[in-house]
């Protein structure tokens, strides 16, 4: 399990063909549509795509990303990519950090250096971290995944091992966000004597796909009529935003992938729907989220030809139910800090979720939305710290 070096060059022949299948799109007709209600809007997305082809500069972008220092190992047969920030400060805690979909690891990026060195941001050297930010498995440069099975909880096995026996931390900390926050979860229930706490942006119940009907994301159960009304609209709008991926994703997640491997435009416009659904705005994705970022995310699942290895860890996870390493109580034993984005999708399934957990710490923000690490940086941030601090 050699650790190597890695820096992201991709060959500039792929970029001139994803610019050319960008202007060879075939466009669908689009009417009705300014307020979303039919999947990404037609005139946005054109607008998107021509900045893509005529402002965007990915070499500029892959900069930025080599700016950190990269690495790639393989464990058991996964390939893992990393980004590691040595800690400065009296003591740093190794952090383990993992990201969901359609997440990249580009969405730590603006927490890396803070965590590492907070006093060059204005912070308490004291609260330092020895930073590994994760590629999950099947995403981006963790790739190629070549063999089937790769679900969230099953990718803390080669994250561990990674951690301890690979860069030879003892005990370290695990932090997450929708899928990775089961990764971290998962890394708290199975490996608590060697995980000294965890940090969540979404609260998982871990046997959560644990039924007949892992792709609806009721489990069957439909909204109550009896609710109050704008109780009820408000449930019934969260599972109309995360109905649809779930379903596709978990039952025909190859069949998508024809189309989005072969369509850049395709890609982009169900990555972009995501954050546009998921995250806080007003309707305008680029409120939460600048057209470069989008653009780098896409950019990364389509360098990487790894939608179709991302979108399979759902498939992954209705077709083995998770089990229990343990039958202690909590679930995940170790201490553990909460952080709630007012306008996050997965907000309403915390509650019943956090009985899983020992928590230690939790704060409710007025702002931000499901992708919070990308969303409100500074403020998860502080609340990582106010959940390690104490832990020390």
């Amino acid at each position: 399990m050699t650790v190597e070096p890695f820096q992201v060059a991709v060959p500039q022949a792929r970029v001139e063909d994803l610019h050319r299948r960008l202007r060879a799109t075939n466009w669908p007709h689009d009417m009705a549509n300014d307020d979303w209600r039919y999947g990404a809007n037609g005139d946005y997305m054109r607008r998107l795509v021509d900045y893509w082809l005529n402002g965007y500069d990915w070499r500029a972008q892959e900069a930025a990303i080599n700016g950190f220092s990269h690495y790639r190992t393989e464990v058991d047969g996964v390939p893992l990519h990393f980004i590691r920030e040595p800690g400065k400060g009296p003591n740093p805690v190794p952090l383990v950090m993992t990201h969901g979909w359609p997440w990249t690891f580009w969405d730590y990026h603006e927490l890396i250096r803070p965590l590492a060195d907070p006093a060059a941001f204005g912070g308490d050297p004291a609260d330092a971290f020895e930073v590994i930010v994760m590629s999950m498995p099947g995403f981006g440069f963790s790739s190629p995944l070549k063999r089937a099975g790769m679900n969230a909880w099953r990718a803390a096995d080669p994250i561990h091992r990674l951690m301890t026996q690979v860069l030879g931390f003892e005990r370290y900390g695990a932090q997450g966000g929708d899928w990775g926050a089961t990764t971290t979860a998962q890394l708290g229930h199975r490996y608590a004597d060697s995980v000294i706490g965890i940090h969540l942006t979404s609260t998982p119940r871990l046997d959560y796909w644990n039924n007949q009907r892992p792709w609806d994301v009721t489990a069957g159960k439909l909204v109550p009529d009896d609710l109050p009304a704008e109780t009820r609209a408000k449930y019934l709008d969260i599972q109309r935003r995360i109905a649809s991926h779930v379903a596709v994703h978990m039952l025909d997640p190859q069949t998508l992938a024809y189309a989005l491997h072969d369509s850049p435009v395709g890609l982009l416009a169900w990555l972009v729907e995501r954050r546009r659904a998921w995250s806080a705005n007003d309707g305008d994705v680029e409120q939460a989220f600048s057209r470069d970022f989008l653009l780098t995310t896409t950019s990364i699942y389509w360098f990487t030809d790894t939608f179709v290895t991302s979108a399979r860890l759902y498939a992954e996870a209705g077709k083995d139910p998770w089990q229990p390493s343990h039958s202690g109580r909590p679930l995940v034993p170790v201490p553990t800090g909460l952080t709630y984005m007012a306008h996050d999708v997965g907000r309403s399934l915390s509650a019943e979720a956090e009985k899983q957990f020992d928590v230690r710490y939790r704060k409710e923000h007025p702002m931000g939305g499901h992708f919070a690490a990308a969303e409100e940086p500074e403020a998860v941030v502080e609340d990582i710290r106010a959940t390690f601090r104490p832990l020390r």
